[in-house]
């Protein structure tokens, strides 16, 4: 990854988007946050995936951040979903490293992953949820995993 994109803040570097989720969960110390990754992908020329980071402060409302990258168009759909998963799992993995630096370990960190009990997905449900389960995250499913099916596959759109 190389930068994000704020909606209010613009291009940030991966540094610089953990740097403002801190800040965000500074402002109210007190509050129960939730963090939440995930990715999505739209099938084109190439296949376009889209990384989201979520900061929502329970109750109260969110910040959110995103990464697109481009690969060429994907040999199945089991190979996209592995890989979505695997780009969610890269972005949580140095979120939580640098929680854990910056005392906040015990934050809730969530993967979103775009698979559903509806659809051709479903057969991927139990491999991808163990991937990101073995990794040390909950994983979240369709309809519950809003970080990838609604903030991640906005940008997948104008792509």
């Amino acid at each position: 990854m190389e930068y994000f994109i704020s909606p209010t803040k613009g291009r940030l570097t991966m540094e610089q988007m953990f740097a403002d989720l801190m800040e965000f969960i500074g402002s109210n110390p007190e509050a129960q946050y939730k963090i939440i990754v995930g990715t999505d992908s739209q099938f084109g020329i190439r296949t376009c995936f889209v990384t989201a980071v979520i900061v929502h402060q329970v109750g109260k409302g969110a910040r959110y951040y995103y990464t697109k990258k481009y690969q060429q168009k994907m040999a199945s759909l089991r190979q996209k979903i592995f890989f979505e998963a695997a780009m969610s799992l890269e972005v949580a993995s140095f979120i939580a490293r640098r929680l854990a630096a910056n005392g906040h370990g015990d934050l809730n960190l969530e993967v979103h992953l775009d698979v559903g009990l509806q659809g051709e997905t479903k057969e991927l449900i139990r491999e991808v949820v163990g991937m990101v389960v073995g990794s040390g995250f909950a994983a979240r499913i369709k309809p519950y995993s809003c970080g990838a099916s609604k903030v991640a596959d906005k940008y997948t759109k104008n792509a």
